[in-house]
């Protein structure tokens, strides 16, 4: 891909990202039983094309039974041409790829459905940009591409767009995925990793405010939990954007599924990092998705690691959140 002095492309290989294929007749029909999401409907998107807007790309997770979390993914549908069968992809966190793919694959029983975690056969990549428009990406033949929701971020907006592409031993990518990861995290839309796998219920980390849960459609695993968190008002934490100076620290001081202690409370967990980044305009600066209980927002100091750990410095979230 060539950058342009006008438009400027940042393309990053992603290699905490992962992905699985799920194909087959009954594809749709599987996951639309599986994920928090409604699948049923999506507009197919083929080879060379980017699949964007809510019609062709969704948020989804994977609960358990009581409702947590194991896995939330970016969904699309590509089949290979025209008159094949349904092949969903589904972007995920590479380190919980393989368990999930498994997991899904244990419901499966006489549906025409194939369930394949494929991360060491695609490699996944990030482009991102904040001024070129979407025909400045180029997707080549054989390529799985879906749009992000925009960031702002620094004062600019950044159209993001995830890139999968069959692993070939000409491929070479930017190994700096440090602009990307910063973005994400910017974005307040949450990713679950290995360290953080049952530990949220949607609605404690934005889910539903993001559009990663549709309550209107049918059953899926641990979706009476889900409900009732909903219209019962029974959520007491959410995500939260913060930052933190280094100073000594390292990045994975403040890793995904490190807790939170408040000054008033230390003797239990108030939340845990959801996922956090190094600002790439401020090498001293961290910046975190947090999961943490409301009550400790309204006084005293949040602590990262322990209750002697620096103290975070909480920021706005990007978007509103649905009330509870």
């Amino acid at each position: 891909m060539t950058n342009t002095p006008q438009n400027t492309l940042n393309q990053a290989a992603l290699p905490q990202w992962g992905l699985i294929l799920v194909e087959g007749a009954d594809a749709a029909s599987f996951l639309q039983n599986q994920l928090s999401n409604t699948v049923l409907g999506l507009t197919r998107t083929f080879s060379g094309q980017i699949a964007q807007g809510h019609g062709s790309v969704r948020l989804v997770g994977y609960c358990s039974p009581k409702g947590r979390l194991l896995a939330s993914a970016w969904l699309g549908l590509f089949p290979t041409d025209e008159t094949s069968d349904d092949r969903f992809a589904l972007f995920i966190s590479k380190d919980i790829a393989a368990s999930t793919a498994k997991r899904l694959s244990m419901f499966v029983l006489r549906s025409k459905v194939k369930v394949t975690d494929v991360s060491s056969e695609w490699n996944i990549s990030g482009l991102c940009s904040s001024n070129a428009s979407l025909t400045d990406f180029n997707i080549g033949d054989g390529q799985i591409a879906l749009r992000m929701p925009d960031v702002f971020a620094n004062e600019k907006s950044h159209t993001r767009v995830l890139l999968a592409q069959r692993v070939n031993a000409d491929q070479s990518l930017n190994e700096d995925s440090t602009q990307w990861n910063h973005l994400e995290v910017m974005s307040a839309i949450p990713r679950i990793v290995l360290a953080t796998q049952e530990q949220f219920v949607p609605q404690m980390i934005n889910f539903e405010s993001v559009a990663g849960v549709d309550f209107k459609k049918g059953c899926y695993p641990g979706q009476e939990i889900v409900a009732r968190s909903q219209y019962r008002g029974a959520i007491k934490r959410r995500l939260q954007l913060a930052h933190i100076a280094l100073d000594a620290m390292t990045t994975q001081s403040a890793a995904p599924g490190i807790e939170l202690f408040h000054s008033n409370d230390p003797s239990q967990p108030a939340g845990m990092v959801v996922l956090s980044a190094p600002c790439p305009l401020e090498p001293r600066r961290i910046d975190l998705q947090l999961e943490c209980k409301l009550e400790a927002l309204e006084s005293g100091d949040i602590h990262l690691g322990s209750t002697q750990g620096p103290v975070l410095k909480i920021d706005s979230l990007p978007y509103p959140l649905i009330e509870i």
